[in-house]
């Protein structure tokens, strides 16, 4: 019999707006929190699994930015789509106080405050994209039009490839 999937708080919203998504659940590894091994375990292409950061900024606090497993946030592109003169990282620490998620489990939907989201723009090149369902080893996938208009997200070219 298969394990029953617990809900996470970022489901219920989807439950309760009527957005369809479906919960993916993956091994993850404590030890390689990456979007490659979420990925691998998914057995998804890694631009269609999306990291969820955290950011602040000079001007507006603190902002979500949405993007590729591949990609890592442009400070200076997203600085300026969210109106910013420098926008960074927030410590690692002050994850779970500021979002209520931890790393490798910090989903876009269902923080503790609503803050300004930016998505990359290759979202809207998928039927539907991975994002983290609040947990780790648990992934939302949802359409990205939906995902983006559900949390007020804009879309923004704010990532660099390597």
């Amino acid at each position: 019999m298969a394990k029953k999937i617990e809900k996470t708080n970022a489901a219920r919203l989807l439950d309760k707006a009527k957005i369809a998504y479906d919960l993916i659940p993956y091994e993850f590894d404590e030890n390689d929190l990456a979007a490659q091994h979420v990925a691998d375990s998914l057995g998804q292409p890694i631009e269609r699994v999306f990291k969820t950061l955290v950011l602040f900024g000079d001007k507006t606090g603190h902002i979500v930015c949405v993007v590729p497993g591949n990609a890592e946030v442009s400070l200076k592109a997203l600085a300026k789509a969210s109106g910013n003169k420098k926008v960074e990282m927030i410590l690692m620490k002050d994850l779970l106080a500021v979002t209520g998620y931890i790393r490798g489990g910090c989903s876009p939907i269902g923080m503790k405050k609503r803050f300004p989201t930016y998505f990359h723009t290759s979202a809207l090149e998928f039927d539907s994209i991975y994002v983290s369902a609040g947990v780790r080893g648990l992934q939302i996938e949802i359409a990205p039009d939906k995902l983006i208009s559900f949390v007020g997200g804009h879309i923004a070219d704010v990532a660099s490839f390597e």
